[in-house]
């Protein structure tokens, strides 16, 4: 990266690691595709609230007991970059992160933890077999296919595709979670093989009665010879155990006979506990969680629907909702359709809806559309935390908005028997798991257009009232102002309603488009002037306080009393001196006047250096209703005025 943005990295860094509590509170740092995660040892000392105002980010969130910052695709990884060097975190992995979070989790949030990692690697197979039964579904609803033998045939083969996952889901879910809790995957495999072995009663015919069932007893006790067909709890239970036994045979057996021993003992005794212990209590567990839905439904009815797609994303917040999927494949095993994806669904395109709705209230903003509007496309695939975290629940009444958005569109799922045939995809995607059944298709669109529609009105109506918009600094009064400069000046009189900026050095003006440095006369650093300086000294340009002096002393960040941030930077690429040749008269947190003596710099050093001395000022913040005008001045002194802010 250039020197200019790695700058304006290292002040955003600087200031990351001030907000969090200093780099003694930091345990680690890491990235993914769009966010900066960092795991602290003290969440309490984190200012997350000013974290929101950092530049460029985008939005900020504790999730899994790390604190993520939100700055977007591409931009996150130069941040990373600049932070982990200064905090001496270097090329430590995402994984590496997680396992310093997982330390940091209560038992609660471990086990729910385990149970999404455990669905994540097979979730692949649920979303190919769940879309190929909704594709068997809708061609099967077509004549043209019923009559023509190819096409029956190729739907046939779709149809068979489709189900063979969902018969051997246990096995899927034994494997996966041996392999999760650090057990030997193909111990797990065995151990699912066991649970839907031919030799046992088929549980579906053996609950209709119409299969006999062999009882053997063991210590005394009976036990029925019944498979695990359905079998998810009892599927997760079992990999937990064998990879737990495999882990301490592995231990215990010597090494002369452990390749032999280890997985006898492991199968052995983890099928033992199959028929005697966890099958019985993993069943128990699965007939109450489908019972109490199932009740849910019946006795609830439209109130528990509505309670359930209102809340559901509140349950996001806390991260116990990714114990929804081992419910949903419980419930999809029990009973062939599951309610709660459509849900789930509707409750998340509600909380679109609330962006959408304080986007409009904020429209002027444009920090607001850069929130606002990557956020709501997340949202569309079924991704709610930047809206959640970056937006509702920070500004309070939108994820009122989009909580009562989500029960109305659940009030429509409960009239319309919405349902899915699997699990893990929601909003656009997930509507290819609808059950078509009843036009499935057509009561999906209509049920996240009534969540949407509803989020976005009751954001609307609540940001009447609730909508408190940070107060802006009362700004200083100036009714008209002349610039003093010599008379080689090109002197401006200008009607200036707002504040006005100083000359910060002395020299000749440019537009900030003639600097030397593409980031600065492209103006990714926010607009700005710039001077070739006679002497090397800069002043304050506005009464205010030093936010920032770089330990290279090459560039200083302020903001003045009215509440303007600007940034002046000496020379280009001057950060390579190491603070040599530059002289601070001020630090970070002092108060300062107008025309004071921030620097001093020798300028003929720089330059026989080989380095250009122009010194650009950007206006890094500005607020929505304000804007910059510059005046036309060819020469600057500290005496004259060189722009204004003005009210828009």
């Amino acid at each position: 990266m250039d020197a200019g943005k790695r700058e304006r990295y290292k002040h955003i860094s600087e200031e990351l690691t001030k907000l969090v509590g200093g780099k003694d509170n930091i345990q680690g740092v890491a990235h993914c595709a769009t966010r900066l995660r960092i795991v602290l040892k003290d969440n309490d000392l984190a200012d997350l609230k000013a974290m929101e105002e950092v530049d460029l980010a985008k939005g900020v969130f504790v999730a899994g007991d790390q604190v993520q910052i939100i700055f977007g695709a591409g931009l996150v990884n130069d941040i990373y970059e600049v932070f982990a060097e200064q905090n001496n975190m270097k090329n430590m992995s995402l994984s590496d992160l997680k396992t310093v979070a997982n330390k940091k989790m209560n038992p609660l949030q471990r086990v729910i933890k385990a149970l999404s990692d455990v669905f994540v690697d097979i979730m692949p197979g649920i979303l190919a077999a769940a879309l190929l039964t909704g594709l068997s579904g809708v061609l099967g609803n077509f004549e043209f296919v019923k009559n023509n033998d190819t096409l029956y045939g190729i739907n046939t083969l779709i149809n068979i595709s489709s189900g063979a996952i969902f018969g051997f889901l246990p096995l899927a879910v034994a494997y996966s979670a041996c392999k999760r809790f650090g057990g030997r995957p193909i111990l797990g495999i065995v151990i699912g093989c066991i649970m839907l072995s031919n030799s046992l009663a088929d549980a579906y015919a053996a609950a209709q009665g119409t299969v006999d069932v062999t009882t053997l007893h063991l210590f005394g006790f009976g036990v029925e010879l019944v498979g695990f067909q359905g079998g998810i709890i009892v599927a997760l239970l079992m990999g937990f155990v064998t990879a737990k036994l495999d882990i301490f045979f592995e231990r215990k057996v010597p090494e002369v006979i452990r390749l032999l021993v280890s997985p006898l003992l492991t199968t052995l005794v983890g099928a033992l506990l199959l028929f005697t212990v966890i099958g019985p209590v993993g069943r128990g567990l699965s007939s109450g969680i489908t019972n109490g839905l199932v009740w849910m439904t019946q006795n609830l009815g439209v109130v528990g629907y509505a309670v359930f797609s209102g809340l559901q994303q509140l349950v996001v917040i806390t991260g116990l909702h990714h114990i929804f999927g081992a419910i949903e494949a419980q419930l999809l095993a029990d009973t062939g359709r599951n309610f709660i994806n459509p849900l789930m669904s509707v409750a998340i395109i509600a909380q679109g809806g609330a962006v959408l709705g304080y986007l409009v209230i904020h429209r002027k903003n444009a920090k607001v559309k850069e929130l606002c509007i990557p956020s709501f496309i997340s949202v569309l695939f079924g991704i709610t935390e930047p809206a959640l975290f970056g937006i509702n629940l920070r500004y309070k009444f939108p994820i009122i908005g989009g909580c009562i958005g989500g029960a109305f569109g659940g009030i429509v799922v409960f009239f319309t028997n919405l349902a899915a045939l699997g699990f893990g995809t929601t909003v656009v995607p997930g509507i290819a798991l609808a059950d078509p059944s009843g036009n499935g298709y057509i009561n999906y669109i209509i049920a996240h257009a009534v969540a949407i529609t509803a989020g976005f009105f009751m954001t609307l109506i609540l940001g009447k009232f609730m909508d408190q918009p940070e107060p802006a600094a009362q700004p200083k009064q100036i009714t008209e102002t002349k610039s003093s400069t010599p008379s080689n000046n090109t002197n401006t009189k200008a009607v200036v309603e707002n504040e006005p900026i100083y000359g910060y050095a002395e020299g000749q003006v440019i537009p900030l488009e003639q600097v030397n440095d593409a980031t600065f006369a492209n103006k990714v650093l926010r607009d700005g002037i710039a001077v070739i300086p006679e002497k090397g000294e800069v002043y304050a340009p506005v009464d205010g306080t030093v936010v920032s002096i770089f330990d290279t002393k090459h560039a200083i960040g302020i903001q003045s009393a009215n509440g303007t941030e600007l940034l002046i930077h000496i020379g280009i690429d001057t950060v390579n001196l190491n603070g040599k040749y530059f002289n601070a008269y001020v630090k970070t947190g002092d108060s300062i006047k107008k025309g004071q003596l921030m620097i001093r710099f020798e300028k003929d050093k720089i330059e026989k250096a080989g380095y250009d001395t122009v010194i650009p000022l950007l206006f890094t913040d500005l607020p929505e209703d304000k804007q910059l005008t510059k005046l036309a001045l060819s020469k600057m002194t500290k005496e004259s005025q060189v722009a204004a802010i003005q009210k828009k």
